[in-house]
């Protein structure tokens, strides 16, 4: 293709509304635009790159004997009402009503549908094992979108569904998939980790996430260093770090003290010269309706994925100020567990053995010293906290770090959720009827493009894999008006074609710096100059990622630049 011809609207200011890397890059490098808060227009580029990327995924799904379909947007809501999703949902889901009042949504994943199909169709244990996945449009109400196309309204999606007899045959199709991703984001030049990690609303027993670290990521992961441990920081689990001081020793009574205007954690700690471990944090929950009083020690923070799991519930929530004073006759900052008969009282892990703490004394201003868990209260101990940078691993002590990442991909072992609520069940051997197992997974087509920007650009712009990039070669000639630089470069653009190399020659009547410019703001790996040097028969081959260049013969630049292009896609980017 020829530079002059395409439509690549590149812009020289970071636009003000772009807050992450990927985002001002993408819209500088004209990949997108913005049509509405999180809807995109994929404009040439990104589609170049997004179709790049489909066709790994396709080839590494169709490789472990995957079958594509292409399954509606546009689901009745009877499907979601069928799984119990249609409430657990709630807002993010787009809703809408047909001109005859029937409800429908738009799909945000697809298990109910393929349920739908498989319990229509499978009869049999003989049909079994089968996976079926799709390349499609998602749709999510995001309350906040931002940060470009890694929190958006609408995104593509590959989305695959296992349906087995047995666990055994669940725990095949799960590994299938999980070496199948590593080969999708090794293939796209990605840096990831795969963590274990929660469920969710999928729901099932078993996930794992893969992550990319970066800044602009919304996930954290928890990883040791020394044993290899991650998780996502939502499961991860630890050993806390000691309190800062040692409990108080002795069969102490509580005793209940003023503590005016003090309602955080620290301000407590810096009014009794005590450290914020030596208080028990109480943090006055709603799950599923009903009041619960979740503990921590007081440098701890509420994993509220580990509450809700806890607690078993569908749906929690802070319990409002006039809820608390209702139910404790004080506001938050002066709460706490003694004296608490009538809710649920779960403490966290950390809080185990410890004695002689401060509370609240549900009184307003005023706290408890001297209170110990088992025997001035009861309470159920679970692990309820996020785990902070430094507490150690628990395989093998090492301190753990905590790392922000980019979700690009999700798998699950989803059970019997959906074939049990929507009756997709298969006869036996021995003619039994049983339900069908099943596993759900997700590769986000988008965040893929994102996270690769993210780990690969500098102060010029985009430094893409060449798996994935929009072109793989740019043939740029230094002076097209000088007509043996442009018939050179002619020359080697259609070598390059005939060795299959995707490339661009770049026409314009351009100053050399402008083109060099608009390819390194692009992402084009590797770029062939045309220039003076071409009287002694040389033009250069300059790799974009690491900015380094060799000088190669004019008749064998293309055949270089295949064996640059074949070697970087060997190994990953």
């Amino acid at each position: 293709m020829h530079w002059s011809k395409l439509f690549i609207p590149t812009l020289r200011e970071t636009p003000a509304e772009a807050e992450v890397v990927s985002h001002q890059l993408l819209l500088r490098a004209g990949y997108i635009r913005q049509l509405s808060a999180g809807i995109y227009s994929y404009l040439f580029l990104a589609q170049r790159s997004l179709l790049k990327i489909i066709r790994i995924v396709r080839e590494e799904m169709d490789a472990i004997g995957a079958q594509e379909m292409l399954l509606p947007a546009l689901h009745p809501a009877e499907l979601w009402q069928e799984s119990g999703r249609w409430e657990v949902m709630g807002d993010n889901m787009f809703r809408l009503r047909d001109r005859s009042g029937r409800e429908l949504c738009l799909g945000m994943t697809h298990e109910e549908v393929m349920t739908d199909i498989a319990r229509g169709e499978l009869r049999s244990y003989k049909q079994l094992p089968q996976i079926w996945y799709q390349i499609q449009t998602k749709f999510r109400d995001e309350p906040r979108p931002k940060s470009g196309l890694l929190r958006v309204r609408q995104f593509l999606m590959k989305d695959s569904y296992s349906f087995d007899l047995d666990a055994a045959g669940l725990d095949a199709s799960y590994e299938k998939h999980h070496r199948a991703y590593c080969r999708i984001f090794d293939r796209c030049g990605l840096r990831y980790i795969t963590v274990e990690a929660h469920s969710g609303a999928m729901g099932g027993s078993q996930s794992h996430e893969f992550m990319v670290v970066s800044d602009a990521g919304e996930d954290f992961i928890v990883r040791c260093p020394g044993c290899g441990y991650a998780a996502n920081r939502e499961k991860a689990v630890s050993v806390a770090r000691p309190p800062e001081a040692p409990d108080p020793e002795g069969e102490l009574v509580p005793e209940e003290f003023h503590t005016p205007g003090r309602k955080t954690i620290r301000e407590v700690a810096e009014f009794t010269g005590l450290p914020e471990s030596s208080q028990i944090k109480s943090l006055v929950m709603v799950a599923d309706g009903q009041p619960v009083l979740a503990l921590l020690r007081g440098d701890h923070s509420l994993s509220e994925t580990k509450f809700q799991s806890a607690v078993g519930a569908v749906e929690v929530r802070p319990a409002h100020p006039a809820e608390m004073r209702e139910w404790f006759g004080a506001d938050a900052g002066s709460l706490g567990p003694v004296g608490i008969k009538y809710m649920r009282i779960l403490a966290d892990a950390a809080l185990r053995g410890r004695r002689n703490m401060i509370c609240g004394a549900n009184r307003d201003d005023y706290h408890l010293r001297h209170v110990t868990i088992g025997e001035d209260f009861q309470a159920e101990f679970c692990d309820l906290r996020q785990v902070e940078a430094g507490d150690a691993c628990v395989h093998c002590g090492s301190p753990l770090e905590v790392l922000k990442t980019v979700e690009v991909g999700h798998i699950f072992k989803l059970g019997y959720k959906y074939s049990e609520s929507m009756g997709l069940r298969v006869l036996t051997e021995s003619g039994n009827e049983v339900p069908v197992i099943m596993g759900s997974y997700g590769i986000g087509i988008e965040r893929i493009l994102c996270a690769a920007i993210e780990l690969f650009h500098d102060a010029d712009g985009m430094a893409l894999p060449v798996s994935i990039a929009p072109f793989e070669l740019v043939v740029t000639p230094v002076n097209k008006a000088d007509a043996a630089q442009w018939e050179a470069a002619q020359r080697i653009y259609e070598e390059c074609r005939s060795l299959d190399i995707d490339v661009l020659l770049d026409d314009r009547d351009e100053r050399p710096g402008v083109k060099f410019k608009d390819a390194d703001l692009i992402g084009i790996p590797y770029r062939i100059t045309v220039g003076k040097k071409l009287a002694g028969g040389i033009v250069e081959l300059v790799e974009r990622r690491s900015r380094t260049g060799e000088e190669v013969a004019v008749e064998e630049a293309a055949r270089t630049a295949r064996e640059r292009i074949q070697s970087a896609l060997a190994h990953g980017g």
